[in-house]
């Protein structure tokens, strides 16, 4: 059924029709429309789940490890500073090896306080074992959370996924959605149904304590697993596209890379700006095209090395910057490219933080900056207030 909605209600219903048996969630702007709606949802019986309010974004997601721990398909969302107050429970989480979903709804950090959008918050927690999806307009929001329950709670993965949503551009923007029935969803999704859980009549122990003598072995096989995760997202694409009719890729999507000779590389709703842009550089003959980097955990090494093969240079959009060293995506591309047969100059353009508008204006500097042989910069800055600073 084709629908005009809210990103955040995109989310709520495309949860819901993956039967969760606990929402637990606390509010904090910009991801509160989503656990609002779900919490009517359910208050109107069209969702059958426990919904568990709590005082904080840490009690979240405790009760949501504790309900997968016994066997409930579960669903939080959280964003900024809350990503950060679930931190240590999110790495029990993905250690105890549990397929919880949640919506990583991305707002820049304080301080300074800022409720805008970037992406430091999820970036920040990219080592924690959780995958993470990052999603370009709310069709893709509502597909990722259906796919992101299937790879989760694969036996050959059993890890967490986060889905990853940039706060307000989506969250509070109105789109056209085409939001499949529940027989439809049933018949892709089947019931939770975990291999391991906890049962007083088959005991087990989960996120028990680890000596030297075990812990490297158990960070061994979660890296393993997540790495070889990145089959299953694939796999999972593609019956999604079977089942449903629509593909927006799997771990990467690319954009008129045929013939480019600079390749941009982005992520989140930023990516359907820069394809509006290069469709105007190109009219004026610039040979530019980009990659789509959707699944950032596990990271797609080998698919970008074959993509960005044929550039004569690379340009990374950063909506996150680790501080005191280089952009982030950026750094990994590096590493990913370093050592092959032709490796590309990789450019790393840091922008749109604290939801600093990205236009095309944005984007002409950092084209003109990398052609010019810049490797790390800031662009779109104020240099007025620099100044006066």
């Amino acid at each position: 059924m084709r629908k005009m909605i809210e990103g955040s209600r995109a989310v709520a219903e495309a949860v819901g029709l993956c039967r969760p048996g606990v929402i637990s969630a606390y509010p904090i702007t910009p991801q509160t429309h989503i656990v609002e709606d779900l919490s009517q949802l359910v208050a109107d019986g069209k969702i059958d789940a426990e919904y568990v309010r709590v005082e904080s974004e840490h009690s979240a997601a405790s009760v949501c490890l504790g309900a997968v721990a016994a066997g409930s398909r579960s669903y939080s969302a959280t964003t900024s500073q809350g990503l950060m107050l679930m931190a240590e429970v999110l790495y029990n989480i993905a250690g105890m090896r549990l397929p919880l979903v949640i919506t990583g709804v991305n707002r820049a950090l304080s301080a300074p306080l800022s409720i805008w959008n970037d992406q430091q918050d999820t970036m920040a927690l990219r080592d924690s074992g959780w995958l993470q999806l990052y999603a370009e307009n709310s069709q893709e929001v509502l597909d990722m959370h259906i796919q992101a329950y299937k790879i989760a709670e694969d036996d050959r993965v059993l890890l967490p996924v986060m889905v990853c949503m940039d706060g307000f551009i989506l969250t509070h923007t109105y789109e056209s959605v085409d939001v499949p029935t529940q027989e439809e969803v049933d018949a892709f999704l089947p019931p939770y149904d975990p291999l391991y859980k906890l049962d007083p009549n088959d005991p087990y122990t989960l996120g028990a304590f680890a000596g030297p003598e075990m812990y490297q072995e158990m960070r061994f096989e979660i890296q393993r697993d997540a790495l070889a995760s990145k089959e299953v997202v694939k796999e999972v694409a593609r019956d999604f596209q079977s089942a449903f009719g629509r593909w927006m890729g799997d771990v990467i999507d690319t954009y008129m890379i045929e013939d480019a000779e600079t390749i941009y590389v982005g992520l989140g709703t930023i990516v359907g700006t820069m394809k509006d842009w290069i469709d105007t550089r190109r009219e004026r003959g610039d040979k530019i095209g980009l990659v789509k980097l959707r699944c950032f955990r596990p990271f797609p090494l080998e698919e970008l090395r074959e993509a960005l093969s044929g550039a004569k240079r690379v340009v990374v959009l950063e909506k996150a910057v680790s501080v005191g060293a280089y952009g982030i995506v950026a750094a990994e591309i590096r590493a990913a490219l370093y050592g092959q047969e032709r490796t590309p100059p990789v450019h790393c353009g840091i922008t749109g933080l604290g939801g600093r508008d990205i236009t095309f204006a944005t984007l002409d500097e950092m084209h003109e900056r990398a052609e010019a042989g810049e490797t790390e910069f800031f662009a779109g800055l104020r240099k007025e207030l620099l100044e006066a600073s």
